[in-house]
């Protein structure tokens, strides 16, 4: 993965701040343990060639090349991220196997959302199972509604069983959306006011109304709710929107206490270019204090997906 020159000045600026908050001990000027930095966003492949852990046939895509998570624990020694969470993809769809996988290389760097689609009459107890076997790395539970073809059951009692299923658990709850479809989520944010609510990709507020964003927004308002700032598109990228405007937004209205970070691996990443995506993140909070930066790009995350501290 090549860098462009801004990329390479932004990875470069983030080492101050990075010096700042870890000594070689670990520890921060002040004396206090430094905060880990956690990429909450990752996605691992076998491969298309791979025949042990083949893509579901329903999946909507089918990635090609490889990206193992050996290939990740490398590229997070290289670029001082201390853990991962590795959210299950689409193509494998409901089928664990591989990302069982990913955990057992991992041995407690890597922690997993799952996928299980409400309404198919034995996903409630699969997800137990899975739970069951893999204990406290997995973490939560994703849902899709970004599509009209792959819609959940909204306002439908299978629905709701598996949120509670999840809830029962101990698992998070993460949200893939756009906001035309996902604002239907809201009664059960508010119904499950215990289970944590993560919002992927800033809610994709690039393609919502303003008045769908500002919903979104409001959802700030319960406080099991946490925003996570992944996959910012550039501005060259469909729709050509600016996104700074959306990240301040964000760090408005769920304070820095409730966003976290993600993103930057595949396939192509480096080293650089896998630092450069959480510098790039760490640029639209700039103006936020080390330890309110440090939380975004990890402490939030290690808090509630509970990881230790940070490895180095």
């Amino acid at each position: 993965m090549s860098l462009t020159r801004r990329e390479v000045l932004i990875a470069t600026a983030g080492a101050p701040i990075l010096a700042a908050l870890a000594s070689a001990d670990g520890a921060t000027p002040d004396g206090e343990r430094r905060m880990p930095v956690v990429d909450t966003h990752v996605h691992c492949f076998a491969g298309a060639a791979d025949r042990e852990f083949p893509y579901h046939p329903r999946g909507p895509y089918a990635p090609q090349a490889a990206s193992p998570p050996e290939l990740l624990l490398e590229r997070m020694d290289q670029a001082q991220v201390d853990h991962a969470i590795i959210v299950h993809p689409e193509p494998y769809q409901d089928d664990h196997r591989y990302l069982e996988h990913c955990l057992k290389v991992g041995a407690g760097r890597l922690k997993a959302t799952c996928l299980f689609f409400a309404g198919r009459k034995d996903s409630v107890a699969r997800l137990r199972d899975l739970v069951a076997r893999n204990g406290k790395g997995i973490v939560a539970l994703r849902i899709h509604a970004y599509a009209p073809e792959r819609q959940p059951p909204f306002g439908k009692p299978e629905l709701r069983a598996l949120w509670q299923a999840a809830a029962d658990l101990g698992l998070a709850i993460q949200l893939h959306f756009e906001p035309r479809y996902g604002l239907a989520f809201e009664p059960l944010i508010a119904e499950f006011s215990k289970t944590p609510v993560i919002i992927d990709h800033l809610g994709r507020p690039e393609f919502a109304t303003p008045a769908e964003h500002a919903a979104v927004l409001r959802w700030s308002r319960f406080e099991n709710t946490t925003m996570k700032l992944s996959a910012l598109p550039r501005r060259e990228q469909y729709p050509h929107r600016d996104i700074a405007p959306f990240v301040r937004d964000a760090v408005s209205a769920f304070t820095p206490s409730r966003l976290m970070y993600g993103g930057g691996f595949d396939d192509k990443a480096t080293a650089a270019s896998y630092r450069a995506t959480r510098e790039r993140v760490r640029s639209f909070v700039a103006d936020l204090t080390p330890a309110e930066q440090a939380k975004i790009l990890g402490g939030n995350a290690a808090r509630l997906f509970g990881f230790g501290g940070a490895r180095r």
